[in-house]
């Protein structure tokens, strides 16, 4: 009895074990069911843009599609035509296959003799003119086939490195070599002494070297690929105008100048490609394809004569030569509209090879970057206030002592010429711009008082920008002039242009005031925006504000005719032509006061002064043994106006 009770209570104590097993095995197999179907609805619903796209990605192929960048040209009076001071051209990237190549030896001279022999040896001469200058000839010719042979032995080594590698298929030789330089590469590799090649009968057809209009001129273990670069055909004329294009991982990028003022406009719009790859990767499948044509880069017209700009160029090369200077700047302008004919400076660069200069303040365009004294050149503007107030005339007279003491500050201002001529004793006011005297800028200021001459200073433009398309542009410096309360020295030094800063676009912008009436005009270089090839958007003259009555700007027109015929600019007379203008021979601040031997010298004109038809500035950093303006910034002046009144065909008015 009690073994049969035992047995049953063993039994259910079975039968319960087992249906907990099935009842846990039930558990897992509804918790896995449970899984798979929250997995599904989560591929299926919530994650199907996800796999989509995912899926999408390995059957369909996108690229971004490059525009090409807009160009900047320029025209002339002597005909319709634009010529590109910026654009766009194919260059040859140039690789070696070592793999191919049976004697790397024999390449890595050949190599050599082309890309680096003659500037090699041009490098050893000026080396050995330097540290041996007063050795023996025969000595010399020994240290000197050394240094060539040592130079050569360092070429050929690192060329080795990149010829003798077995079974390397590529490897970057030169980049961004033009056409020309191209076809004399494989020319010079293909000569031999039996069988010279002319670069001149080859061309390129589908991106190879051909003989024109015949076979293929292959070189073993060569090759090369086409690719398009930004391209400055002109080369260091008009870089600091313009600038240059950088690239950053393929990213091009204008940098300085009318290049990264318009980078945006120049670049265009990225388009792109996208459409679905076959089976094999190999087919495309293009009925569903996506396309985005790019869209081209705005071309830039210039205000820019691409006549006047090369002679000015030229001309200021070759004063900043002759006179050892540090450099120097021109600007042509046309008075009536504003529009800047011509912009030049000394140093420049080659935008082409931007990265081979040696000090990277070239980029810089110094005719809108850096800042400077102006000197004399501002008693123009200093007599056009006292004039336009009604506080003095021409014949208003004062006695000059030839120097005079300025309330509150404890130096005598002297005129420049006080050691050699003294005091002018009694003169008009025509004589102060004439004899260009310091005391009597003072007098003509003081008559009008520091506050009333402030106004007119800002009026004029000075101490801010004047908004011409180019970047970087700098305000100037007029601080002194804008306190609450002007000291009587500050007013004063600024009356002949000391104690205030300028840049050389600010101080020709008064003169064009002069010579267009009294009515101040933005500045501008561009002047057409060409967009998607064909719609043109011109740029319209700005007027900016009267600054002075057309009364005053005929007066002071005829005082600066006088200051050209009867004082320090008579180099600046164009026969056939009245011409009127002001030089400044500026001391350069330093720390301690003022430079006794480091002067910036300019001249401003205007010609013809009965209708201009142009105004300019010509500047000289630094000149070496000459002290004044009227020997260096004046002949540079006449020079460049006697070339622009020919060549504008401008009719003579004086016998």
């Amino acid at each position: 009895m009690w073994r049969e009770k035992n047995n049953n209570n063993r039994r259910e104590k079975k039968n319960k074990i087992g249906n907990n097993r099935l009842r846990l095995v039930v558990a897992v197999i509804f918790l896995l069911i449970g899984s798979l179907v929250y997995q599904l609805f989560s591929v299926q619903i919530k994650q199907c843009d996800w796999y989509t796209a995912l899926a999408s990605s390995q059957h369909q192929i996108y690229s971004k599609l490059k525009p090409e960048r807009g160009r900047i040209m320029l025209s002339d009076r002597s005909s319709e035509k634009l010529y590109p001071l910026a654009t766009n051209k194919n260059f040859a990237f140039v690789y070696v296959v070592p793999k191919d190549i049976d004697n790397p030896e024999e390449m890595a001279e050949k190599v050599y003799k082309f890309f680096d022999e003659e500037e090699a040896i041009k490098q050893v001469d000026v080396d050995i003119a330097k540290d041996y200058p007063n050795e023996d000839k025969e000595i010399l010719d020994i240290v000197r086939e050394n240094e060539i042979k040592e130079v050569k032995e360092e070429f050929i080594k690192g060329y080795m490195k990149k010829l003798d590698k077995p079974g390397d298929p590529y490897e970057p030789l030169a980049n961004k070599l033009l056409d020309e330089k191209l076809f004399k590469l494989y020319a010079f590799l293909a000569s031999t002494e039996d069988n010279v090649v002319n670069w001149e009968d080859l061309e390129l057809k589908n991106e190879r070297v051909f003989y024109k209009g015949g076979d293929e001129l292959e070189i073993t273990g060569l090759g090369f690929d086409l690719k398009k670069y930004r391209y400055y055909p002109e080369k260091e004329i008009g870089a600091n105008l313009m600038g240059f294009v950088s690239y950053i991982d393929e990213e091009e990028r204008g940098r300085y100048g009318l290049e990264e003022f318009f980078n945006e406009e120049l670049f265009g719009q990225y388009g792109s490609v996208k459409s679905e790859r076959g089976g094999k990767g190999s087919v495309m499948i293009v009925n569903d394809r996506e396309y985005v044509r790019p869209k081209i880069g705005s071309d830039l017209v210039l205000t820019i004569d691409r006549n006047v700009e090369f002679q000015v160029c030229e001309y200021l090369d070759k004063a900043v030569e002759k006179h050892s200077a540090d450099g120097g700047t021109v600007i042509v302008m046309d008075p009536k509209t504003g529009a800047i004919l011509a912009m030049c400076s000394n140093p420049s660069f080659d935008p082409n090879n931007y990265r081979d200069v040696e000090d990277i303040k070239v980029y810089n365009n110094p005719a809108i970057f850096y800042q400077y004294e102006p000197g004399s050149v501002f008693k123009t503007i200093t007599m056009a206030v006292a004039l336009d107030q009604n506080k003095v005339s021409p014949s208003t007279t004062y006695k000059d002592e030839g120097q005079i003491k300025v309330k509150g500050w404890h130096k005598t201002i002297k005129n420049a010429d006080f050691s050699s001529k003294g005091a002018h004793g009694v003169v008009d006011m025509t004589t102060v711009l004439t004899e260009s005297l310091n005391t009597g800028a003072i007098y003509a200021m003081s008559q009008v008082g520091p506050e009333i001459f402030a106004e007119y200073v800002k009026d004029f433009g000075f101490g801010e920008r004047t908004g011409v398309e180019l970047g970087a542009e700098s305000p100037g410096d007029i601080g002194n002039l804008l306190r609450s309360r002007i000291k009587d020295i500050d007013a004063a030094t600024a009356s002949f242009g000391q104690g205030i800063a300028v840049t050389p676009l600010q101080m020709i912008m008064p003169y064009q005031v002069i010579a267009n009436k009294g009515m101040l005009m933005k500045p501008y270089v561009v002047e057409t925006i060409i967009r998607d090839g064909n719609r043109e958007e011109e740029t319209v003259p700005k007027q900016v504000n009267r600054v002075i009555s057309e009364k005053t700007a005929n007066t002071v027109s005829a005082m600066l005719v006088h200051a050209v015929e009867n004082g320090h600019a008579k180099r600046a007379s164009v026969s056939g032509y009245y011409v009127g203008g002001k030089t400044g021979t500026a001391q350069v601040a330093n720390s301690g006061g003022y430079s006794e031997d480091n002067y910036i010298h300019s001249f401003i004109g205007i010609a013809p002064i009965d209708d201009p038809a142009f105004v300019m500035l010509t500047k000289i950093d630094n000149p070496k043994g000459e002290r004044f303006a009227e020997t260096t910034a004046v002949p540079l002046w006449h020079d460049i106006a006697d070339f622009i009144l020919k060549y504008y065909q401008v009719p003579q008015t004086r016998k």
